[in-house]
């Protein structure tokens, strides 16, 4: 059963989704290549490093992993792959479940993330925070926000 459509969105709602979700790429594409250059660490990278150095023990489950950055356990595998091969991480067999597979945050990866840090959080100051005035930074807050709680209501329990 299809869902049901309400209303269209008019010709100036349009113009302002495109205006955002543009905007929103560039931003985007800007930080990762700033990051990129900044640290020689893609944004995926950056992602798994975060993760990892936030974990207990700096340790995940693969799926866990997964969940926590949004990717599909088949992209992270990959991905997981070349970032062992540059020593930022390891993989290692699931102490309490041989099944699955931790990464597990390197030394190397340490300092990678936190070389990359300063200059990344940096970056997003002067790109989206000193951008907006505090009270368009508390609305933008308000809208991812109320768009995640839309997402998530679509979308059902995680």
């Amino acid at each position: 059963m299809g869902r049901r459509l309400g209303p269209l969105p008019t010709t100036e709602e349009l113009r302002i989704w495109r205006d955002f979700i543009e905007t929103t790429e560039r931003l985007r594409s800007h930080l990762a290549s700033r990051l990129q250059s900044d640290s020689a660490l893609s944004p995926g990278d950056y992602a798994v490093l975060l993760a990892l150095h936030e974990a207990e023990g700096h340790r995940l489950r693969s799926s866990e992993l997964a969940a926590a950055i949004g990717w599909e356990r088949s992209r992270l595998s990959h991905h997981l792959g070349r970032m062992e091969r540059r020593g930022l991480i390891r993989r290692v067999e699931c102490a309490t479940d041989n099944r699955g597979a931790e990464a597990v945050l390197t030394d190397d990866g340490a300092q990678a993330f936190r070389l990359a840090t300063l200059p990344h959080l940096g970056a997003v100051r002067e790109m989206f925070v000193d951008a907006l005035t505090p009270e368009q930074l508390a609305a933008a807050g308000a809208i991812a926000q109320a768009l995640r709680a839309r997402l998530d209501t679509a979308s059902g329990p995680s």
